[in-house]
């Protein structure tokens, strides 16, 4: 039995049809061997309207570091775009005693250059880490400023798990072409970064 909507078929006999629905695209991964950075200069074009990047077991050489990323135009190498954003958390400690979901206002910017936190206070414990993603919205386009959105959780350096939520802008209508992510402190001593392209 199909599924028609308005006169289109959307699944026939259990399969979606051609052009409906998204796809991802991988186009390139960064692995972290204690790395100041992991930068993206390629393939963030008019090629998608979506970007995604995905975290998998980012560990920082220092304790208490903050993953942060910025983006950049043209080729230019500066990293300073202006942001603002916006921050909560949800969090629970291994003894169950200390739980909650709060506005973070020490992850927050308003119309600055720095880097964006992605994260509160990682640990970098053998088993402490930080997986996740960050959705950047139509760098391409010259009309509009650019937004994004992310998602960690992480095993924070007091035994707590994190899962913090970040969205935002960038305040420039100029094209982004390239993305850089690094610690507030340190290296990022392991970890894989992994950008798709979504249609």
């Amino acid at each position: 039995m199909g599924l028609i909507s308005n006169g289109t078929s959307i699944f026939d006999a259990g399969s979606m049809a051609a052009g409906i629905g998204s796809s991802m695209s991988f186009i390139s991964k960064g692995t972290a061997s204690s790395s100041a950075t992991i930068d993206f200069t390629s393939g963030i074009d008019s090629t998608y309207k979506e970007y995604m990047f995905i975290f998998k077991d980012i560990h920082p050489a220092t304790d208490e570091a903050h993953f942060q990323f910025q983006a950049d135009t043209g080729t230019n190498t500066n990293y300073n775009q202006t942001i603002t954003s916006t921050s909560f958390v949800a969090y629970n400690n291994e003894g169950g005693t200390a739980q909650g979901v709060s506005y973070n206002a020490n992850h927050d910017q308003a119309q600055t250059t720095n880097f964006q936190n992605l994260n509160a206070n990682l640990g970098n414990g053998n088993d402490e880490s930080l997986s996740g993603y960050l959705h950047l919205f139509s760098p391409s386009q010259t009309a509009h400023v650019k937004q994004f959105m992310s998602v960690t959780t992480e095993y924070e350096f007091s035994n707590y798990a994190h899962q913090l939520h970040v969205g935002g802008f960038f305040n420039t209508t100029s094209a982004l072409t390239r993305v850089r992510f690094k610690m507030s402190s340190g290296n990022i001593d392991a970890g894989t970064i992994s950008l798709y392209g979504i249609a």
